[in-house]
């Protein structure tokens, strides 16, 4: 993994993934202690930076193999993006997902043209079932984090962040990065290695394992727990995602799901877009973890906004607390 392959990423990219904006708002400084800065990845294509990964994964292989067709296992954003980015490109799609993902994720995969195979996350192992399905169909895997190509189109994403930084005079800054497995936040630390904005991983409190990772410097788990941010409940960091955030990445960040749901009202309150809980524990770690950040300014990505209607409501009100 290399700028090269984020370049490579980048220019095969272009008219197909959109230059998500980085907006600001007063209010959100002020709550902050410094300048925050958002990069709404909520607005990319199926509302969720995993577009970039996907569309980066099905572009490079070879005409041949991608028209037997792709696998992916997801709970949602990384589903959307590849049976997107596949059917942009006349291949099947075989999607994996969990059977109790928000409904909105399952309907939207199979509305893409997924074809959505639904399993137990409790007692079955999706990884699994990922494997069997493409050693049986030939379909080429397309892991969510753990895959150069997907690494590297997230790290299309840092790439812009450098770029709209150096527009708006952000010269060092935190890049605070939502994080599950990790090809966000490694693909955008590549993407930023030798500059002065440094990536760090936010991630809910059940689910910390990158951050407590980071610490020891040896990978580990989670304990059996719940979150309300789905998009980033994983077991353990990935095999090739950790090496990566160990050498550039900055301490970990943890968020309580009560905080995400505040920082999600307040990303629409303030910002006018809509983040689901996973996507906003960058937002809520810049908010309310303003002792735990350096400098005068914080960047942090808004990573998806695929949120069904009740708990969107939910998070609404705690603007009345």
């Amino acid at each position: 993994m290399d700028i090269e392959m984020i370049a490579a990423a980048a220019a095969r990219a272009k008219g197909e993934v959109l230059r998500t904006p980085l907006l600001t708002s007063p209010f959100l400084d002020e709550i902050a202690g410094r300048r925050v800065f958002v990069k709404a990845e909520c607005l990319q294509h199926t509302g969720s930076f995993k577009f970039r990964g996907a569309w980066s994964a099905v572009s490079a292989l070879d005409p041949a193999t991608r028209a037997r067709g792709v696998i992916a296992f997801s709970s949602g954003n990384h589903a959307q993006g590849v049976a997107l980015a596949a059917r942009r490109h006349d291949a099947p799609a075989v999607i994996v997902m969990p059977a109790d993902a928000p409904a909105l994720k399952i309907a939207n995969t199979r509305a893409l043209g997924g074809e959505v195979v639904l399993y137990d996350r409790y007692s079955e192992s999706r990884e699994e079932i990922g494997e069997r399905l493409a050693a049986e169909r030939g379909l080429t895997l397309i892991r969510p984090y753990d895959e150069p190509q997907v690494i590297a189109g997230q790290g299309t994403m840092g790439l812009e962040i450098a770029e709209q930084a150096a527009e708006m005079g952000v010269r060092a800054a935190d890049v605070l990065v939502c994080c599950g497995g990790g090809g966000l936040s490694a693909g955008t630390a590549l993407a930023l290695e030798g500059s002065s904005l440094r990536v760090r991983t936010a991630e809910p409190e059940a689910f910390d394992d990158m951050a407590r990772s980071l610490a020891t410097g040896t990978p580990v788990g989670n304990a059996p727990a719940t979150s309300i941010c789905d998009a980033i409940v994983t077991p353990e960091p990935g095999r090739l995602t950790f090496p990566i955030l160990q050498r550039l990445a900055g301490p970990g960040l943890a968020i309580s799901d009560d905080e995400a749901l505040r920082a999600m009202a307040l990303a629409f309150q303030r910002l006018k877009i809509v983040v689901e809980p996973g996507g906003a524990v960058a937002l809520a770690a810049a908010l309310f973890r303003r002792d735990r950040i350096e400098g005068d300014a914080v960047i942090c990505v808004a990573s998806g906004g695929n949120v069904d209607a009740a708990m969107f409501a939910r998070a609404l009100t705690t603007l009345d607390g």
